[in-house]
């Protein structure tokens, strides 16, 4: 049986459409009169922070751009000072965006119910989390376990946090585990972890929308959007791919079936991903 579920924190739990570190992104890149997208700061989402932004300096277009301003490719130095700058308007922000996402919490009451430990993973540092956890508390949302990348040896797409999560929590095997995320460094974290990867559409970084968005959107657009992002986490991986929290308990209950005939998750399968 499913001994422990894993969440990603911005995108899954709380911040619907994860967009505090967005802005923070797109601002920072800004103030070196730098114009990124919002496409583009999202693409390397649920990385450690300081790789996200040496993810972007990466980009064609943003390499470039780079080198006729300055003359040169950013080196280290210019990743550690665009970071600087990133963390200091992230933190200015983050209490703002620890509201959890519409079922998360009821969700996570039902997995108790069940016995089922609440762990969590996350692209933010301990310091960013100190600012978030009390705030997501406040207003009812509190996992088992925090694992953060600077807890580690290195964050995601490497399967640290998940294993220091199983060890905290006490859980083993590690295929009764699942992991639920928003982004596709989420899913790559779970399958070189070895647990169930799931990945969640709506609230997420990937489909990048609000709840006032994705009402607004018509509906053949939204469906397009989201097969978009169903076929990016399939491609990563996913075991399975849900439109929203609220399906999980039904994921954990199909997951509890195939672990009791003995099926588990196999590195980089896409077998039984939900439609």
């Amino acid at each position: 049986m499913v001994q422990a579920v894993i969440f990603d924190w911005a995108g899954t739990t709380i911040d619907y459409g994860c967009f505090a570190p967005v802005a923070a992104f797109v601002e920072a890149f800004k103030n070196k009169d730098i114009a990124i997208t919002v496409e583009e700061a999202r693409i390397p989402m649920g990385l450690p922070k300081r790789d996200h932004i040496a993810e972007i300096f990466q980009m064609e277009r943003v390499a470039s751009i780079w080198q006729e301003k300055y003359g040169k490719l950013a080196d280290e130095a210019d990743i550690d000072n665009m970071y600087v700058d990133f963390e200091t308007m992230l933190l200015s922000t983050l209490k703002e965006y620890a509201t959890p996402i519409p079922g998360a919490i009821e969700v996570v009451e039902q997995l108790r119910v069940q016995h089922i430990k609440i762990g969590s993973t996350t692209g933010y540092t301990s310091g960013m989390m100190n600012i978030i956890v009390p705030e997501a508390e406040r207003q009812g949302y509190a996992p088992d376990m925090l694992v953060t990348p600077d807890m580690v040896d290195a964050g995601r797409p490497y399967p640290w946090m998940c294993y220091l999560n199983a060890m905290r929590l006490g859980v083993y095997p590690m295929h009764e585990m699942v992991k639920v995320g928003d982004t596709v460094s989420d899913m790559r974290e779970a399958i070189n972890a070895g647990v169930w990867a799931v990945g969640v559409i709506k609230g997420g970084n990937e489909l990048g929308m609000n709840e006032a968005e994705i009402a607004a959107c018509p509906p053949d657009k939204l469906a397009e959007k989201m097969r978009t992002v169903r076929k990016r986490f399939e491609a990563a991986g996913a075991h399975y791919v849900i439109e929203s929290i609220h399906q999980l308990p039904d994921v954990v209950n199909v997951i509890n079936e195939r672990l009791k005939q003995r099926e588990y998750p196999i590195f980089g399968t896409q077998e039984g991903i939900a439609r």
